[in-house]
């Protein structure tokens, strides 16, 4: 019998499903840092507008976040603008503040994230 090379049929499947699990858990585990981040921020400069709030998915199950995941998208490109629109600006102390600097850490941190989750979910879509 002749080997294929590869895995087998399918196996793929449930490897992509824990890593999908593995990166909703860590999705949602940053969005309550971000939480934390934007409540900061917005207490340390209450005349600015607040960043933009970010839903966060009930559990991290596959169906919440399909479920969630284009409004959640919606809501990561409002908090980039918010961050660019802050970065463009002169020097301010908001810039230079630490509350702003966990605020901009926690995004890119979602926004890697959100591109590796996006890419699995795609994928597991294909592959249904």
């Amino acid at each position: 019998m002749q080997s294929t090379g590869g895995a087998e049929p399918g196996a793929e499947r449930p490897k992509m499903e824990v890593r999908l699990v593995q990166l909703m858990a860590s999705f949602i585990r940053v969005s309550s840092d971000y939480a934390l981040a934007r409540l900061e921020f917005a207490m340390r400069f209450p005349e600015r507008e607040s960043p933009p709030v970010l839903s966060r998915p009930p559990d991290a199950s596959e169906r919440s976040f399909r479920h969630e995941w284009d409004a959640i998208e919606r809501q990561l490109d409002a908090l980039g603008a918010y961050l660019k629109q802050i970065e463009r600006q002169p020097r301010t102390r908001e810039r230079s503040d630490p509350a702003f600097q966990s605020l901009v850490r926690t995004a890119k941190e979602l926004d890697q994230f959100a591109r590796a989750l996006r890419w699995v979910l795609t994928v597991t879509e294909k592959g249904a």
